[in-house]
C-alpha cells in the first residue's frame, strides 16, 4: 500500500470572500460557508467561528478536538472513512494537507474534560496547537441535549468544517509545497525483507472505556472490537479518529491520530535499523477479563508476525496503565522485547508513583512528562469560548481562575502537554 501525502505549507490565516491558499501562504476562509459547513440545527442553538494565530494574545477554552484539514485527491475512498465517508479501505493513493492550520472544536460537552490553548506565553510552550494556524468552532447545544449527542455533534461539525476547507482549497487550485511518500509491502514480502534487522511492530493502544471515552476506527465504535491489524497509512487518512473526553494533555485528538509520531518515526528507521512490519490496534477496557482478552489477542497478533519487538503507546492514565502493563508483560514473556510510551501522574512534586500499575518486565519505558506539574498562565487578551469550567477542568482545583484572569493549573489541563504519542514539546536532555 503507498500513499503519497501532497503537503501545502499554511503561514497565515484570515477570514475572505473565497476559501483558498494564497500565494503567500495565507489560508484564507469563507466564514460564512465555514459555518454552514459545520452547522447542525437540530443540536447546535448557536454556532459561531474565531481564528487564532501563534504570538497572539489569545486563549481557546474549552477545547474538544483538534483536526488538521486532509483532502483525498486520488485513490480509493475519502477522509474519515465511516464517519463522513464510505467505509471503502483508505491508506492509497493521494492526500492533500493543509501542513500548520487545524480546526479546533470548542464547547462545554464534559466541561472538566477539554483542555486549554494559550497561543503564547508559558502555556503556549506546553501544546503543539499554538504553533497552528486554528480555526475555532464554538458551540453551544440546544437546551437538554444529552452528552453524548452533543459530542457526536461537535465531533462531526469538526470533521465537516476541516474537510471543507481543504476540499475547498484543493478545487480552488492549492499548489503543493512537498510530497511525502508511505509504502510497505504485503506481509509475504515484508518477512523475507531485511533480514539482518529486527522485525518491529506497534501495538496502538485506543481509549475505550467508554462514558465519552471513545475512539472509532472506519465509524466503529473500538471498544467493541478485538485486537486487529491496519496499515499505517490508514491512520494518515483518517481511519481512527477521537470521540474521547478525557483530560486533556494526554487526549489523542483526531489531529495526532493523523499525525502519529510513533507511526512517523517507525517509517524513518524501516530498512535502516529496524524492519517496521505493521501496526496492531488494540483498546482499553473497564473490565478485567476484557483487559486479559484484549492483551492476550494483541500479543497472539505479534507473536504471529515473528516480530522480535513491539512499541506500545497508551491514551489516558489510570485505569490503562493496566493494560499497559499486561501488554508488556505478556510480550516480554513471549520472548518481543517492549518499549512503552506513556506519561506521569507523579505528583506535583515528582516524588510519587507515576503508573497505577508496574512490572518488572517493563524495563524500557518512555515518558512524556508529569502531568501533574503546576503552571501560572497569565491573563490573556482574548478569550475564545469560556471560562467558567477552569475551576474544576481535570488539574484545575477551586481557585484556579484568578481575578484577574491567569490561571493556576497542572498540565493536565493543557490540550496536548503530554501527549502519550510523543506529539507533545516536552524532552529530556542528559549531560
Amino acid at each position: 500500500m503507498k500513499l503519497e501525502l501532497q503537503k501545502a505549507k499554511v503561514k497565515n490565516i484570515a477570514w475572505g470572500d473565497k476559501t483558498a491558499l494564497l500565494a503567500d501562504g495565507t489560508l484564507q476562509i469563507n466564514k460564512e460557508e465555514f459555518i454552514a459547513a459545520a452547522a447542525d440545527s437540530e443540536h447546535f442553538k448557536t454556532l459561531d467561528a474565531d481564528l487564532a494565530r501563534p504570538g497572539e494574545s489569545v486563549r481557546i477554552c474549552p477545547v474538544k478536538d483538534v483536526i488538521e484539514p486532509r483532502y483525498k485527491t486520488e485513490g480509493p475512498g475519502q477522509i474519515f472513512p465511516g464517519m463522513l465517508s464510505d467505509v471503502e479501505t483508505v491508506g492509497s493513493g493521494k492526500t492533500f494537507v493543509l501542513e500548520g492550520a487545524a480546526v479546533l472544536t470548542c464547547g462545554r460537552i464534559v466541561g472538566f474534560q477539554e483542555g486549554i490553548i494559550d497561543m503564547q506565553g508559558p502555556g503556549a510552550d506546553y501544546t503543539p496547537f499554538s504553533k497552528t494556524m486554528n480555526a475555532v468552532l464554538v458551540i453551544e447545544p440546544v437546551e437538554g441535549l444529552e452528552a453524548h449527542d452533543y459530542e457526536k455533534a461537535c465531533r462531526m461539525a469538526g470533521f465537516r468544517a476541516a474537510f471543507y476547507v481543504a476540499e475547498a482549497v484543493w478545487k480552488a487550485g492549492a499548489h503543493v509545497d512537498t510530497t511525502e511518500t508511505y509504502e510497505l509491502p504485503c506481509f509475504a514480502e515484508a518477512m523475507k525483507a531485511y533480514p539482518e534487522l529486527p522485525k518491529v511492530a506497534y501495538i496502538y493502544m485506543l481509549q475505550t472505556q467508554g462514558l465519552l471515552h471513545d475512539t472509532y476506527v472506519y465509524g466503529v465504535d473500538a471498544k467493541k472490537i478485538l485486537p486487529s491489524l491496519i496499515h499505517p497509512n490508514e491512520t494518515m487518512d483518517g481511519a481512527i479518529v477521537s470521540g474521547n473526553c478525557v483530560s486533556a494533555c494526554d487526549k489523542n485528538s483526531t489531529y495526532v491520530h493523523l499525525n502519529n509520531p510513533v507511526i512517523r518515526n517507525l517509517y524513518d528507521r524501516h530498512g535502516k535499523d529496524i524492519n517496521f512490519v505493521g501496526v496492531i490496534i488494540t483498546n482499553e477496557n473497564v473490565t478485567l477479563a476484557d483487559k486479559k482478552r484484549s492483551s492476550s489477542y494483541a500479543v497472539k497478533l505479534a507473536a504471529m508476525l515473528g516480530v522480535d519487538g513491539v512499541i506500545v503507546s497508551e491514551e489516558g492514565f489510570g485505569n490503562p496503565d493496566a493494560d499497559l502493563i499486561m501488554n508488556c508483560t505478556k510480550a516480554e514473556k513471549a520472548g518481543i522485547k517492549t518499549v512503552l510510551v506513556t506519561d506521569e501522574y507523579a505528583g506535583r512534586d515528582g516524588a510519587s508513583q507515576s503508573l497505577a500499575d508496574a512490572a518488572p518486565e517493563a524495563t524500557a519505558v518512555v515518558t512524556a512528562g508529569n502531568a501533574n506539574m503546576i503552571i501560572v498562565l497569565p491573563p490573556m487578551e482574548k478569550l475564545i469560548g469560556f471560562s467558567d469550567y477552569v475551576n474544576i477542568i481535570a488539574g484545575g482545583f477551586d481557585g484556579s481562575l484568578r481575578p484577574d484572569g491567569s490561571i493556576e493549573v497542572e498540565l493536565q489541563a493543557i490540550t496536548g502537554a503530554t501527549c502519550e504519542l510523543g506529539f507533545n514539546p516536552i524532552s529530556a536532555k542528559t549531560w
